[in-house]
């Protein structure tokens, strides 16, 4: 049975943690959680719980529809610290989920490409580039 927003959400927090994941802030009445789309539904993401992380209000809507990897880097700029493994461990996860469900054709290419960015960063050495 699938789980509806609300669930998906908790069920996100309590996998993670209970920290944004772009800026770190943890979560409190006054900074609520928000879903986060790793991979945007503009660009084919799923609402499925492996495309979903906890992201507090400010950085869900400050980052729209960028890539997550180019978010990434936007946040550092700004001094946040973003959570760098939970990130590629959600992409992995949306990987392996499309490999099993299947489908997902536009969503794809760009998780391929996201992953091969996140790929590059460590291996160039940027700060926190570290796979999972």
């Amino acid at each position: 049975m699938a789980l509806n927003r609300a669930e998906r959400l908790r069920a996100a927090v309590e996998r993670d943690g209970a920290t944004c994941i772009w800026c770190g802030r943890s979560f409190t009445p006054l900074v609520p959680p928000t879903t986060e789309h790793v991979v945007p539904r503009v660009k084919g993401g799923p609402s499925w719980p492996e495309n979903e992380v906890a992201a507090c209000r400010r950085c869900n809507s400050d980052r729209g529809h960028r890539g997550p990897v180019e978010w990434l880097e936007e946040c550092e700029r700004r001094g946040w610290e973003p959570d760098e493994p939970r990130l590629a461990r959600t992409l992995a996860m949306l990987l392996d989920a499309i490999a099993r469900k299947g489908g997902q054709r536009r969503a794809r290419p760009y998780l391929d490409a996201q992953l091969r960015r996140l790929r590059r960063r460590a291996t160039v050495g940027w700060p926190g580039g570290q796979l999972a």
